[in-house]
């Protein structure tokens, strides 16, 4: 059995954004029975050093959309970041990067495979110490399946359960399943 780049990535992008739109669409209905404030989550993060909310889904969407973008193209360089806005707004970046993956191809993806791709990252100087190390610009060789694969998805991730702690911590009631979303099973 073969399995493509476009296997392993858009169809894996979808299933994740689409359980986050899920989780807060719960978010929304939370606050309506609670009578809290959506978008007192914009703002709201784990720990006072890490990225708010917003930032968790504008990093999602990057590293899906532009993820996918670079192993096309060889070239990671997603829009700047927006900031603080309305979580309505929040909730629409999630139906619009749905939308976009949506209209992506196998051929779209797999026809990159050959491709070369060198991406700037900022990382630890000293892996060994990563916690205490001071951090500065890498460039990346890497292929676009092992761009996909070993970045774009492992940062997709992270920003999707940062996002999905946030909303758990503020007291959504959201679970393993939530985050899981639709698992794609096999015919029966």
């Amino acid at each position: 059995m073969t399995i493509s780049l476009y296997d392993l990535s858009v169809p894996t992008f979808l299933q994740t954004t689409r359980a986050v739109g899920h989780v807060m669409d719960r978010a929304v209905r939370h606050c309506a029975e609670t009578g809290a404030d959506p978008d007192d989550f914009v703002e709201a993060r784990l720990v006072d050093d890490m990225a708010p909310f917003h930032f968790q889904i504008e990093a999602l969407k990057n590293h899906a959309l532009w993820g996918v973008e670079a192993a096309r193209t060889g070239i990671f360089a997603p829009p700047p970041l927006i900031g603080a806005m309305p979580f309505a707004d929040l909730r629409a970046i999630i139906a619009s990067t749905i939308k976009d993956l949506e209209a992506l191809t196998p051929d779209d993806v797999d026809s990159c495979f050959d491709k070369k791709l060198e991406i700037e990252i900022f990382r630890p100087l000293d892996p060994e110490n990563a916690w205490r190390s001071a951090w500065g610009p890498q460039t990346l060789a890497l292929t676009p399946a092992t761009y996909l694969l070993t970045y774009a998805l492992p940062n997709f991730y992270f920003h999707v359960v940062t996002a999905y702690h946030i909303l758990r911590t503020r007291g959504v009631p959201i679970g393993k399943g939530d985050y899981e979303g639709q698992l794609r099973v096999r015919p029966a």
